[in-house]
């Protein structure tokens, strides 16, 4: 049939190394790779999930999985992504791949604009899910965002841990120090900020109604309500100075046509004298579109910005970076503990939901941490000021500020 002869031809020029066997729908077995490494079997159950992705493989491989259409007979959904990541890397995009590319980039540029209404209803259909899910595969302290792995061995709540206290150093928090985190998620950060950090004032800002009840919990909790509130408002709404500012797995979804817009926001919100922080997932490529099946099911309106965008933004704003670090496969890690812990609970997930929904989120994980690993997407943190001398000059204070705030954790617990 023509569908099996175009999957030979596709995944033969692809699959180069490896094993991966593919079935199709009338019980044929198709062999790629040289027969290295462990054995991976996928199956089709009908030709039109084979159509799909042979037509659109980007968002359709996805689509297939969640439906329960493409079937991993031997191994994981994150073997098999990894694999063809790993032989794909340097392949060429064919003529129809980039005419699609193409068409979505003109989509994007026309429909997602992410306005304060369209930014809302975003966030809303991610991080407005039911928080049991999210409790699944968290560290205690709820940090939906790349943990920082100082050795190997280390914990999931040991490395999201090192991540406050790394950025915390960072931040140079003082006594008298008026904080604001846009994209507060579920406080935690927030927390430590007031606690351990001793930051005077610490506000947060999230537009999930979910992450704010939780936020103000966990503040409650720990008898940080004083010192600690949230809000859910926009960015763009806050008012208010502060001596730092600090935004951490948000910058992701306030797309390409509003990065100027944040950045002219954060500058108009920060002490003249004041140190912000941003972290945020990033492409070391030039900019490019992110992948659609991510922006259709995971996270719509998001946007992976290169690091010449970031830069050039803040520069347009009239902010100094001050400092650059990029973290490389910290995140490929995190997804690893969040994956293992979803699924060594994934009855628990579709007694919440379903078990559509339970493949979808087993694709996304998987996916991800594919990418990270095998593709140019890593962790940017840029630390950026007013003035150029609101920084020491050298680096060695990070050092000095995470040992005392190793100290203080320690008194703190």
């Amino acid at each position: 049939m023509l569908a099996s002869f175009l999957l030979r031809r596709g995944l033969g020029s692809v699959i180069v190394t490896g094993r991966l066997d593919i079935v199709t729908p009338d019980g044929r077995r198709l062999s790629f790779g040289d027969g290295s490494g462990p054995p991976l079997t996928a199956r089709f159950a009908d030709w039109g999930a084979v159509w799909a992705v042979l037509l659109d493989p980007d968002l359709r491989t996805g689509e297939m999985f969640t439906d329960g259409r493409l079937v991993m007979d031997q191994g994981e959904i994150y073997d098999f992504l990894r694999l063809v990541m790993a032989n794909g890397h340097d392949a060429p995009a064919g003529r129809w791949e980039a005419i699609l590319d193409r068409l979505r980039a003109i989509a994007a540029a026309l429909f997602h604009r992410n306005e304060k209404a369209d930014s809302r209803r975003n966030v809303e259909r991610h991080y407005d899910l039911d928080d049991r899910l999210y409790a699944l595969f968290l560290d205690p302290d709820w940090q939906y965002s790349c943990a920082y792995f100082e050795h190997p061995d280390q914990s999931l709540a040991e490395a999201q841990k090192a991540k406050q206290r790394h950025i915390a150093a960072k931040l140079m928090i003082e006594p008298e120090s008026r904080v604001l985190d846009i994209g507060c998620g579920w406080g935690g950060f927030d927390c430590y900020l007031a606690r351990v950090a001793g930051a005077a004032e610490v506000l947060g800002v999230t537009l999930s109604t979910e992450q704010i009840h939780g936020a103000q919990a966990r503040a409650e909790a720990r008898g940080l309500a004083g010192r600690v509130r949230f809000r859910i408002q926009d960015y763009r709404e806050v008012d208010g100075v502060f001596d730092r500012i600090v935004s951490i797995g948000m910058f992701e979804h306030v797309g390409r046509a509003h990065y100027d817009e944040f950045f002219r926001t954060a500058k108009a919100r920060l002490d003249r004298d004041g140190v912000m922080l941003l972290h945020t997932i990033g492409s070391t490529e030039t900019p490019d579109l992110t992948n659609p099946w991510i922006t259709k099911y995971i996270f719509p309106g998001g946007c992976l910005p290169s690091l010449s965008e970031i830069v050039a933004s803040a520069e347009r704003a009239d902010l100094i970076v001050t400092d650059v670090e990029v973290w490389r496969l910290h995140y490929a890690e995190t997804l690893r503990a969040w994956r293992e812990a979803f699924m060594a609970r994934r009855d628990e997930a579709a007694a919440i939901y379903d078990e559509r929904f339970c493949r979808m989120w087993e694709f996304y994980l998987a996916f991800a941490e594919a990418a990270f690993r095998q593709e140019e997407i890593v962790v940017f943190q840029v630390q950026l000021a007013r003035r150029i001398e609101s920084v020491p000059l050298t680096r060695d204070y990070m050092a000095v500020a995470k040992a005392e705030l190793l100290a203080r954790e320690r008194t703190a617990d």
